[in-house]
């Protein structure tokens, strides 16, 4: 049996994929009290092959919004680890997005859009939540997107 939000991911078409393990000396996800914090994560696509790029060089802000969602996809992946059950998820908080942009690159909340209507598809109201999005002149792997979340539990 599914819950809400896995339904709502179904509806989408989306199948979470095995999370991610990390890639140098830190854990993917701290469960605090009732809050998850989620390690950076990137756009892996379902065949395991990344979105690199640098938005406003190579990559347009659209480029960048199919990563911030691959991002997010990746978020719920690791909530889903890290509870067992995405059911638990009372709200999503905050995403701190960083995207791999020029100097002249202004849309970096555009792109991290890509990852906020993601979640909001997916959770409903709990989805909404405070943000951050910040152009960084590289980033991991050269990858275009990296997201970072904390999730509330219930």
């Amino acid at each position: 049996m599914t819950g809400p939000i896995e339904k709502r991911l179904a509806d989408l078409g989306i199948v979470l994929p095995s999370p991610a393990a990390p890639a140098a000396n830190y854990v993917p996800f701290v469960v605090s009290g009732l809050h998850l914090y989620i390690s950076g994560q990137l756009p892996f696509g379902a065949s395991g092959a990344l979105i690199k790029g640098r938005c406003g060089e190579d990559l347009s802000v659209e480029d960048g919004q199919k990563a911030a969602r691959l991002c997010a996809i990746n978020l719920l992946a690791q909530a889903k680890a890290a509870t067992g059950d995405l059911g638990r998820i009372a709200r999503l908080v905050k995403l701190t997005g960083f995207v791999n942009s020029t100097p002249d690159f202004t849309d970096q909340p555009k792109v991290v859009n890509g990852a906020s209507d993601l979640m909001v598809e997916a959770l409903g109201d709990k989805g909404k939540h405070a943000r951050s999005a910040v152009g960084v002149a590289a980033l991991p792997l050269g990858v275009a997107v990296e997201i970072e979340a904390i999730f509330e539990l219930a």
